[in-house]
């Protein structure tokens, strides 16, 4: 069989390529380039970030030395203006919304598992590979998505959206490896990338400030932070679009503290925050989903566990259809964070079920963003 490894730069996908190959696969590496800093970056004269910018010149290079110590071929290929428009845009607009998204998720979705096995196809390859812990299994008869054993680096979460019939054609060869165990094979081979650090942050920004990049495509503009207990303004924010609920750090307020993010109001331009006290308003009971991407046929109504956030436990959840095709979850035990604008992934055991984005957060049957503004109204009046 002739499979096409994606070749990061990293240390994971290495090892994968490595491991098909003494499988006894014919195996060709591939480099993705998405994001092209001298078009897409408009703080390209900053000297400040000139190093961040060579990040992926880097991995391009780490890559070849990688396929050159394996003995394998490694193609290039851009997907710039389709990162561009299909996942950044998508970001940008979600970020104005006041929404939290992860564009880890729609990266895999639009461009490593659609553009990128488009690519494969045109160079005859049926089948695709990545460094993802993940694995494939079956259920019914069918393809099906599966964590990792390494439940510490498990990746499932991110791979919720791509396309079911995707699941036919990819392959996850760190399935059963943990990260220890992919190092010290990098190691025994003398891979140029076994020490290299792993990525940190979103894909775009690399190690760089958020803020000060988000800043160039969505302006900062300053307000109030506003305590939930009594409505008092006790900081100002640096633009709501860069906080998240349940952000506790970079908030920069004196006093006593900690305070906690609970939400924000785009229109009014104003951050809400509670006291350590008070956590209360950070718990929902329950969520809905929309966009909802079904990778296991499963009957609803569903008991089964949900993730709404990497790397959080599980939590139980009921999960019903509503009228408009949303998915309703609750949890009547509560969850803490759960955040309009970010992915929830169902799973049955070891199954990803698929995933949703979270529409709303509910406490008590009403929508809690909603209580919380309803909540600051009084204190005005």
């Amino acid at each position: 069989m002739k499979i096409l490894v994606g070749l990061s730069g990293g240390v994971d996908s290495a090892v994968a390529a490595y491991l098909l190959k003494e499988q006894g696969y014919e195996v060709t590496c591939a480099f993705m380039r998405n994001w092209d800093s001298a078009v897409n970056d408009d703080v390209l004269g900053n000297p400040t970030l000139q190093d961040d910018i060579c990040t992926q010149e880097q991995d391009y290079l780490d890559a070849q030395h990688t396929a050159s110590a394996l003995g394998l071929p490694l193609e290039r290929v851009d997907f710039i203006e389709e990162y561009w428009q299909e996942v950044f845009q998508t970001f940008l607009q979600e970020y104005r919304k006041g929404r939290t998204p992860n564009p880890d998720i729609l990266c895999n979705r639009y461009i490593k598992f659609d553009h990128f096995y488009r690519f494969a196809e045109s160079l005859g390859f049926d089948t695709l590979a990545t460094g993802h812990y993940a694995g494939i299994g079956t259920w019914e008869g069918k393809a099906a998505l599966l964590r990792a054993d390494d439940r510490n680096k498990d990746q499932s979460y991110f791979l919720c959206q791509i396309q079911r019939p995707m699941l036919d054609h990819v392959v996850f060869p760190l399935q059963h490896w943990s990260k220890p165990q992919v190092r010290q094979k990098a190691e025994a081979l003398h891979l140029p990338v076994a020490e290299k650090k792993d990525s940190t942050g979103i894909c775009f920004i690399g190690e760089r400030r958020f803020r000060q990049f988000l800043s160039n495509y969505l302006p900062m503009q300053d307000g109030p932070i506003r305590l939930i207990t009594d409505g008092r303004t006790v900081g100002r924010h640096h633009g709501v679009f860069y906080y998240t609920v349940g952000q506790r750090k970079g908030l920069e307020i004196g006093g006593t503290g900690p305070y906690f993010v609970i939400g924000k109001n785009v229109g009014v331009n104003e951050l809400y925050v509670t006291d350590e006290s008070h956590q209360d308003w950070l718990y929902s009971d329950a969520c809905d989903l929309e966009g909802f991407n079904v990778l296991l046929d499963v009957q609803m109504p569903l008991d089964c566990t949900a993730r709404f956030r990497y790397r959080q436990p599980d939590v139980p959840v009921h999960v019903e259809q509503q009228e408009d095709g949303s998915l309703l979850l609750s949890y009547p035990q509560t969850s803490r964070g759960v955040t309009p604008g970010q992915e929830a992934v169902l799973y049955l055991g070891e199954l990803v079920i698929g995933g949703g984005v979270i529409r709303h957060v509910y406490r008590e049957g009403k929508d809690l963003m909603e209580q919380i503004q309803n909540r600051m109204q009084h204190h005005e009046g």
